[in-house]
């Protein structure tokens, strides 16, 4: 019988009957779907007269994309490149006029203004969304995150005059609850995150080897 016989390329014939627009995702992400949605305080039985819980998410999700925390700084007068305290250098001081009546640089850390009373999230649950269902690999949490364009100096001298500052898409790897800091990794030209052979990082870059 060679009715039934399957083509080598059947895989291929089938990519190629496109029948018409999908819902699928066809991106490739490396962050999981419900890392993106947002909390809602909002009972899951709808009350007459109340939008469902799941349109409310999904409205805030959509608000949420559409804004940029660069752009909320700048519209404020904040330049998010001096947000970062860096080495007093009295011989490259700028002059009265260029300040804006600012004589002294910047010199305390943003994280001494850090309020955190007012989060939706703790650190462990925002950390947690990279759970999916099923699984048992942690995968990254999408974030943005204040770092130097130049990485090796970055790394050499965070407090450099010479390094630029900007809010850089990330992924949450892990959390230090000593420290209170974040582990992050930049994400490539794709918005994938990537290790150096090109595999997804999981579970907070923790390998089998260590």
């Amino acid at each position: 019988v060679t009715k039934f016989k399957m083509p080598a390329n059947f895989k291929s014939l089938l990519d190629k009957q496109v029948v018409g627009p999908s819902t699928e995702t066809l991106i490739e992400s490396d962050f999981p779907v419900q890392s993106f949605k947002p909390k809602v305080q909002m009972p899951f039985k709808r009350l007459p007269g109340q939008n469902p819980r799941k349109v409310e998410e999904e409205r805030r999700r959509r608000l949420y994309l559409t804004f940029d925390i660069a752009e909320l700084l700048a519209s404020k007068g904040i330049d998010s490149n001096q947000l970062m305290p860096r080495h007093y250098d009295p011989d490259n001081m700028p002059p009265i006029e260029e300040t804006k009546d600012s004589v002294f640089p910047i010199y305390l850390p943003l994280k001494v203004f850090d309020n955190d009373e007012y989060d939706c999230r703790t650190p462990e649950e925002w950390i947690s969304l990279g759970l999916e269902p099923g699984s048992s690999d942690r995968k990254p949490v999408p974030g943005k995150a204040l770092l130097p364009t130049d990485d090796i100096l970055g790394h050499e001298d965070p407090k450099s005059q010479d390094l630029i500052y900007k809010w850089i898409d990330v992924g949450v790897l892990d959390y230090d609850k000593g420290t209170d800091l974040y582990l992050v990794h930049k994400t490539d030209k794709k918005g994938l995150v990537r290790d150096e052979e090109g595999r997804p990082i999981l579970n907070g870059g923790i390998t089998p080897e260590g």
